[in-house]
């Protein structure tokens, strides 16, 4: 029987006991396990009756001979297994001496065992000798037991000092204790886990080498704890490229997510500090945040900046040299102001050879060196060729320089906040011209009226939509009455403004013809039609198609308003009792669609009513999606208890629907309804005889001496006098004076006739024909009314 060199562990092994004539005489250990006998089957028995092979029987005669002699053995044989196959073992046999003579005893393993156990410690060997990564083994107490070459040279210390020790003890501090605690969850739960750290001291290998490490549970096939192995990789350029793309990404998501350029510049801040740097500052040139225009290409030295957004690591950020708001120039030694001037990036590794900088700049050096800062990196913000400002970079905390890698990371990161930038800089420019245009076409005054206390309202949408047009106007009326209207036009920008603008001047003019409020919707319906069927510019936005408007007209006299709706929302009432109701009007086809009739509603209002006109941006929310039924509960609720004074009520309006701004423009107009009692007004019906014109003369006076307003007489009795004359000689019965005494004097006389009347320029030779061109000038205003029974001519004298 061949010699063989195997190690037998015991684990493995069976044994057996021969007398000297080979019959077994004893059967243990895992020999059972190995040829599935049992002790009672195989005692008694020859040896050579397990052998599969003749072949084999001459090694055992070999090995008897070997043991008879006092040699021990070691060879490979194949046995029977009880289930018939074979089994290759290897055995090592010893003579033994007895009382009984020379016997001996064997002991055999399975051959493929040991050689899988030999291949696996051969591996482990050469592993711990040539693996490039780093492998340790602990014991249960996580001592060193084993280190390779790889390990030693990551932590630098050699393996005679570190075997028996902790990494505690090695490298005290957090970072080895943090390693620790995660060996020993290991040690405890058996559940494998991997951890990423940093070296455990600062000062080893560098601050920014990081470490994964993967350990697991070592356990005997007796379930003995044996201790922890560790394999240590470096990932720190893994590592350092994901960050690198976690920057990035965020930059994507973070940055622009306003067309604000402040808020832009703030969020750039956010995504680089402490990602990428310790401290960073934005300062972008003085009218970028008013949406000023810039010529292309870089910015000469003398350039003011804004400081747009700060951000640090440190809390209120005491290492800044400008606060927020502040104004800068950097002067052309700087790497800020050569940065703007050559549109390069300046990477500072170190701030040595800085000196001309510093010089220049000793107020922020002072703070730099405060700091400890000593590395920087300034980034100009250039989009579509034109420089906007600079971001600039500085780190202190972390004690590696930034390098080529940050830079190119903050290139990116800053040219995405550059475009965010311009992007809102041209919208702010936008919106400000629409909002300008806006402002000056649709300027309302709050004009003294007898008829109404209005007051009012307009919250333009928020940065993310754009200026809408909605629009609204309070027109006084003859008669002492108030017109009120409402307008909402598709679209936005400056085309949506000009339109909305068009709209309201198209509106007051025909306001000012006295046109009941369905005949005016017609004539602006008609105004948008033509307005769509001329336009010819392909793309460009059709003119105000699908708009909404609502028209209302209050007489303080008859207490009576009418109301005439184009697909707007319906108005609200607000009773003297706080009752707060819904109008209930047709709701008329949007502007535009023309051919299809408006209708008038006449609703009588209580003196002290508040009539509540306004657009669907009130009711839709902050997000403009808002549901328009809850937007009118909710608008109810805030009309329940108004104040005495009209704008305190508009405020908690708009407090309550839009607390946060709206996503679309909004529109809210109170008007608070008085009367005009009899007390104030006077008519009288006058026949059709030329001769009644002194008694309305002489009327006039009488109502005027009543009213304490004799420095009127003389103004009034003429205007009267050509009025009546007129009527008289160019109109048909029944004629009525009326006069009303509101914010001024006003004389209206009414006739059945529908004719028109015409100033004209008399000649000298002319007899008449000066009446109305006397009231024009003796009057304040005045003008003609029409309705189904006639027309009213009127004239308003001084105020009263």
């Amino acid at each position: 029987m061949e010699h063989h060199a195997a190690h037998f562990p015991d684990r493995f092994a069976g044994t057996a006991a021969m007398n000297r004539c080979g019959v077994i005489t004893a059967w243990g250990g895992s020999a059972q396990e190995l040829l599935g006998y049992d002790a009672d089957a195989v005692i008694g028995l020859p040896a050579v009756e397990l052998l599969t092979a003749d072949a084999d029987r001459p090694k055992a005669a070999a090995a008897v001979r070997s043991c008879k002699t006092g040699e021990s053995v070691r060879g490979e044989l194949t046995a029977r297994h009880r289930d018939g196959h074979g089994v290759d073992l290897l055995v090592r046999a010893w003579p033994v001496v007895t009382e009984s003579g020379s016997d001996w005893l064997a002991i055999f393993v399975g051959a493929a065992e040991i050689r899988r156990w030999d291949t696996d410690r051969a591996v482990v060997d050469g592993l711990f000798e040539q693996a490039p990564i780093g492998l340790a083994v602990f014991d249960p107490q996580l001592r060193f037991l084993r280190i390779n070459d790889a390990l030693q040279e990551i932590h630098g210390i050699p393996r005679e000092t570190a075997l028996g020790r902790r990494l505690s003890e090695l490298f005290p501090g957090p970072e080895a204790d943090r390693m620790e605690a995660g060996l020993s969850r290991v040690l405890e739960t058996g559940e494998p886990a991997t951890q990423e750290h940093r070296a455990p001291m600062p000062e080893l290998q560098g601050w920014r080498r990081e470490w994964s490490t993967t350990s697991f549970r070592l356990v005997n096939p007796g379930d003995t704890v044996l201790g922890v192995a560790s394999a240590i990789v470096e990932v720190t350029e893994r590592n350092r490229a994901r960050d690198r793309l976690v920057v990035l990404n965020d930059a994507s998501t973070e940055i622009g997510t306003t067309l604000d350029v402040t808020r832009t510049a703030v969020e750039l801040a956010a995504v680089a500090v402490p990602r990428l740097a310790d401290f960073i500052a934005v300062d972008l040139l003085q009218g970028i945040a008013l949406g000023e225009e810039y010529v292309p290409g870089p910015v000469g030295g003398g350039a003011v900046l804004h400081r747009a957004a700060i951000r640090s690591v440190h809390e209120n950020a005491p290492e800044a040299s400008y606060v927020p708001g502040a104004l800068i120039t950097f002067h052309p030694a700087t790497p800020q102001a050569h940065a703007m001037a050559t549109g390069e990036a300046v990477l500072l590794p170190t701030l040595e050879g800085s000196e001309d900088w510093v010089a220049h700049d000793r107020h922020r050096a002072e703070k730099m060196a405060t700091a400890g800062v000593h590395s920087v990196m300034v980034v100009p913000l250039r989009a579509r060729d034109v420089t906007l400002g600079v971001a600039h970079f500085y780190r202190w905390q972390r004690p590696d320089p930034f390098d080529a890698d940050d830079l190119t990371v903050a290139g990116e990161v800053v040219a995405r906040a550059a475009v965010c930038v311009d992007n809102a800089r041209r919208y702010t420019r936008e919106r400000d011209a629409a909002l300008t245009l806006q402002r000056r076409l649709l300027q309302v005054t709050t004009p003294q009226l007898s008829a109404a206390t209005t007051a009012h309202r307009y919250r333009p949408a928020g940065s993310r939509t754009g200026v809408a047009g909605d629009w609204f106007d309070i027109i006084p009326l003859s008669g002492a009455r108030v017109g009120l209207i409402v307008g909402d036009v598709p679209g936005r920008g400056i085309h949506a403004v000009a339109e909305a603008g068009r709209l309201r001047t198209a509106a007051r003019a025909l306001a000012q013809q006295d046109l009941s409020p369905d005949e005016l919707l017609i004539q602006l319906d008609g105004i948008v039609s033509q307005a769509a069927d001329d336009e010819d510019t392909p793309g460009a936005p059709t003119a105000g198609i699908g708009g909404s408007c609502l028209y209302a007209v209050y007489d303080p006299v008859s207490h009576r308003c009418t109301l005439a709706c184009a697909a707007h929302t319906p108005p609200l009432i607000v009773e003297p009792s706080g009752r707060v109701r819904l109008l209930d009007l047709p709701a008329g086809p949007p502007l535009g669609l023309g051919g299809v009739p408006f209708q008038n509603t006449d609703v009588e209002l209580s003196e002290g009513s508040i009539l509540v006109l306004y657009t669907d941006g009130l009711l839709r929310g902050t997000s403009g999606r808002g549901d328009i039924d809850a937007g009118l509960d909710r608008l109810r609720r805030a009309l329940a208890r108004p104040h005495s004074d009209l704008s305190h009520t508009c405020d908690t309006v708009l407090d309550t629907m839009l607390p946060a701004g709206g996503a679309d423009d909004a529109v809210l107009l109170l008007a608070r309804t008085h009367a005009l009692g009899p007390d104030r007004v006077a008519t009288w019906d006058l026949p059709l005889d030329p001769a009644i014109v002194g008694q309305a003369r002489n009327l006039t006076t009488g109502q005027l001496t009543a009213w304490d307003l004799d420095e009127l007489a003389f103004t009034a009795e003429l205007v009267v006098s050509e009025l009546v004359t007129n009527a008289i000689r160019y109109a048909r019965a029944p004629i009525q004076l009326r006069l009303i005494r509101s914010t001024s004097l006003i004389c209206e006389v009414s006739d059945a006739s529908s004719t028109s009347p015409h100033m004209r320029q008399a000649a000298d030779t002319d007899e008449s024909g000066r009446g109305l061109f006397m009231i024009a000038q003796m009057a304040e205003r005045w003008g003609a009314r029409y309705t189904l029974a006639g027309k009213t001519i009127w004239a308003e004298c001084a105020a009263v």
